[in-house]
């Protein structure tokens, strides 16, 4: 499969999923080890690593853990929308509480995970920041309670 992204054609083929998942596994793995598991030379894994880079099918980031770092209430908050949805999810997308925001059919137009300090922290965010957005009609909040699962390995088989 050819997918373009950014100013890159990339061929998302065997090679290149082998090469995302040894990323996911381990993000710090080094080009030589990965060429070892998937049959390449360091060099040709890193020149597919920088296409899938700038075609932006990927990144490599540093994923925390939000407790650890005194963030303790996590929520998804589910928005209903008067009017044109997206320029609602662009002025969540703006808020650094939101670590993830999504248009949707069904219930709600849009998701917003809403990662902050404190249940105070949360209600300031709903109340003064989210509900004052021009078009949001309604919010209905699910709080984290545990979280069970969380996984980055997808999409490669």
């Amino acid at each position: 499969m050819s997918v373009h992204g950014g100013n890159v054609d990339v061929l998302l083929d065997d090679i290149a999923k082998m090469i995302i998942e040894q990323l996911q596994q381990d993000g710090r793995k080094s080009y030589a080890a990965i060429g070892r598991e998937v049959g390449l030379s360091e060099a040709a894994v890193r020149q597919r690593v920088q296409r899938l880079l700038e075609a932006g099918i990927m990144q490599i980031v540093a994923v925390t853990d939000p407790l650890q770092l005194g963030f303790n209430r996590q929520a998804m908050i589910g928005i209903t929308v008067d009017g044109e949805i997206e320029p609602v999810s662009d002025r969540l997308a703006e808020m650094s509480e939101v670590s993830y925001c999504v248009m949707t059919a069904g219930s709600f137009d849009v998701l917003a995970e809403i990662v902050c300090e404190n249940d105070d922290h949360l209600l300031e965010i709903i109340s003064k920041r989210i509900r004052a957005i021009p078009g949001v009609r309604g919010t209905e909040s699910f709080v984290y309670l545990r979280l069970r699962k969380q996984t980055y390995a997808w999409g490669t088989r």
